[in-house]
């Protein structure tokens, strides 16, 4: 090639001299530009009108994700106008003389052009491998977005470093040596995108946060899905269809609750009290203890209960069974303890291999808590509420059928019916 380039050269340097010797070197460079451009043209035309619209045709009607996705990232594009840059240098190199200021100005903007879109095409890289990559069940947990725009940022730095060692054509390591002394502004300029860096890290390798999360930030009014990790920030989708948006790094500095663990368990836990009124509990008669025998869920229950007072009444220590404190004996609301768990070991929407009672809580001002500790067998919220709504409906039924009172506290209306009374 150096042949034929030596070849022309004489040849046209010779023909110049002879027809037009005040300008021959101009008119040589000038049709040497002419030569590039026209050359430039053709490769533009070669690579982006027939390689890349016929490859683009073709990805139209494939059914492979990865190549729909080369070309709704453009990566072809880039990658030909990088490979122009690379043509356009060459050509340059090869007909102009290396002292040329054409040449040097030649070079210096087609090294910026590679750059410029040798970067452009690792980011299309880049943005096709995340949308290969999230379809795949295995990374739907990983933060797959943050970490590339991490590597996005860190090419940036470099690139742009070597953009300001082109334009003032000092070598990229004396302005490395130089970057102390402007740190701190770098530090403070950078600053977000630093410290979202470090917390996507953290957040990756801890597994503490992943795309469709439900997590609850109060401090920053989010309780919702989490619909996308970026190097700075975090989208939360609330219920009620607002976005909140939290700094990465507020991750880490801040505490916030995942209930992916509640999600990957396949239950979700009611903790719900009932408040009765304590002048409602007492012993059960012989009656009453008769009646309650005809509920099936009872019936296991108080044939145990039976077996398990009558040895402890029969004991010789006790003496005088007239006085009912002497004695152990069925309370309502024993009774109804029990047939609330019962209940809930029947109900077919209660998950029976995780934790499950009912309590006495401490008494209080507004009564005897009675709490409901169990988990639903599945963890969408619809389901959950109705669930949990249908189980205290029947729980509040039920309630004079042992003869107890739920604990209301006294209304305005049931003040001024007192009032009334009174009069």
């Amino acid at each position: 090639m150096e042949k034929i380039r030596n070849y022309f050269k004489e040849y046209m340097t010779e023909w110049l001299n002879t027809h037009v010797p005040d300008h021959a070197d101009w008119i040589f460079i000038a049709i040497v530009l002419l030569w590039i451009a026209f050359f430039s043209l053709v490769i533009h035309f070669i690579l982006h009108r027939l390689v890349i619209r016929w490859a683009g045709n073709r990805a139209t009607v494939s059914r492979w994700i990865w190549q729909k996705a080369l070309f709704e990232r453009k990566l072809f594009n880039r990658l030909a106008l990088t490979l122009q840059g690379i043509i356009l240098q060459a050509q340059a190199g090869l007909w102009l003389e290396s002292q040329s200021t054409f040449l040097i100005a030649i070079e210096t903007a087609t090294s910026l052009w590679i750059l410029i879109y040798g970067t452009l095409t690792l980011f299309s890289l880049l943005d096709v491998l995340q949308d290969i990559l999230r379809r795949k069940p295995t990374m739907q947990h990983f933060p797959l977005r943050g970490v590339l725009q991490s590597i996005k940022l860190v090419s940036t730095l470099l690139i742009s470093l070597l953009i300001i060692s082109i334009l003032m054509g000092k070598s990229p390591l004396i302005l490395l040596s130089g970057l102390g002394a402007v740190s701190a502004v770098m530090m403070l300029v950078f600053k977000d995108p630093i410290l979202g860096l470090v917390a996507g890290i953290q957040l990756s390798a801890n597994n503490m946060l992943a795309i469709n999360d439900w997590l609850e930030m109060p401090k920053y009014g989010a309780d919702g899905d989490v619909i996308d990790i970026s190097l700075t920030t975090v989208k939360v989708r609330n219920w009620d269809k607002t976005i909140t948006t939290i700094p990465t790094y507020a991750l880490i500095s801040d505490s916030f609750k995942n209930w992916r663990g509640m999600s990957d368990s396949g239950g979700r836990r009611i903790k719900r009290s009932l408040y009765l009124e304590i002048s409602s509990v007492r012993f059960l008669d012989d009656d009453e203890i008769q009646r309650l025998q005809k509920i099936n869920l009872l019936f296991p229950y108080l044939d145990e209960k039976f077996k398990e007072l009558k040895d402890y009444n029969n004991h010789e220590l006790i003496k005088n069974l007239s006085m009912s404190i002497n004695s152990r004996r069925l309370t309502n609301i024993g009774t109804l303890r029990a047939y609330m768990v019962a209940y809930l070991k029947n109900h077919p929407r209660i998950h029976q291999q995780m934790t499950l009672m009912v309590r006495q809580l401490a008494p209080g001002p507004n009564g005897l808590p009675m709490e409901v500790y169990a988990f639903t067998n599945t963890t969408a919220w619809a389901e959950y509420e109705n669930i949990q709504a249908d189980i205290f409906d029947h729980f509040l039924a039920i309630l004079p059928v042992f003869e107890i009172r739920a604990h209301e506290t006294p209304t305005g209306s049931d003040m001024r019916w007192l009032a009334s009374k009174t009069v």
